[in-house]
């Protein structure tokens, strides 16, 4: 594969990373595919080992961010319907407000939500605090399986 190409496939990567952290494009699909493209027109078996195991962590990192932080939430007593309320606040506030809408909206909606429920300032406020950590763990987690798969294949084309 040409210097070129590769330069290409990293630039992609690096969106990728970009967009874990500001969700607004699919960061791990990025990632998933620009390393895929890379396999693909190298054709090596070191190529092909080094997709599967950046795949390997990507699938990891998306398992985890989804069963870790929901864990936690479940055991500070968030219901699934705040933070669903909370995702379409968020996703009008990020046509209100681009990308900071998106994380204003899902703090105003999720606590919205809960001092509906919970009819108390305080306690709504814990339980957005405790769902907003949750999504930033969530989010830490996708990046470092992100970087670490990103970081394989830098490896493996700096050795090449």
């Amino acid at each position: 594969m040409s210097t070129g190409a590769e330069a290409l496939v990293g630039l992609v990567i690096v969106i990728g990373l970009i967009g874990v952290v500001i969700p607004v494009l699919p960061g791990t699909i990025l990632i998933f595919a620009a390393i895929l493209v890379w396999a693909i027109m190298s054709g090596t078996a070191t190529a092909w080992a080094v997709f599967a195991a950046a795949t390997l962590f990507l699938v990891v990192s998306g398992v985890v961010k989804y069963a870790w932080p929901g864990k936690r939430m479940r055991s500070a007593g968030v219901p699934n319907m705040s933070l669903v309320a909370g995702g379409l606040t968020g996703i009008v506030g990020f046509f209100v407000i681009p990308v900071v809408g998106l994380f204003l909206g899902f703090i105003a909606g999720t606590y919205v939500a809960e001092l509906y429920r919970l009819r108390a300032h305080n306690r709504a406020w814990a339980s957005t605090w405790h769902a907003c950590k949750a999504v930033g763990l969530s989010m830490l987690i996708e990046l470092l399986g992100a970087l670490i798969a990103s970081g394989v294949w830098l490896a493996a084309v700096v050795a090449t």
